[in-house]
């Protein structure tokens, strides 16, 4: 494997809530993290979670960035405690097309 550049290099203490699916769009994951390439790197290649194994969410189609962890695992919650349409209009919202907005990270 090449080495890898990471696209959010730079930013200063950011957290991240995001959203995978699978191919078909059946499954969504919701995760937080305080670095979003590295923890979609796992989500792709080492499992990253029993849900991305089972479901096969590798693919990132939203996210938002946070200063404070918790304001980051505050929204997390919320974003998991909302229904299936919730989460898919968030994911509208930012990115109507479903595309893998990690697809060039790797």
């Amino acid at each position: 494997m090449g080495l890898l550049t990471n696209p959010l290099k730079g930013k200063v203490c950011m957290y991240y809530v995001y959203l995978l699916t699978n191919a078909r769009h059946s499954a969504i994951y919701t995760g937080v993290t305080n670095n979003l390439f590295r923890r979609v790197y796992e989500h792709r290649f080492q499992g990253g979670s029993q849900f991305t194994s089972k479901y096969k969410t590798i693919f990132l189609v939203y996210y938002e960035e946070y200063g404070d962890i918790s304001s980051a695992i505050l929204r997390e919650k919320q974003i998991k405690a909302g229904s299936r349409k919730k989460k898919m209009d968030l994911i509208y919202s930012m990115n109507p097309e479903w595309k893998d907005l990690a697809s060039d990270w790797y």
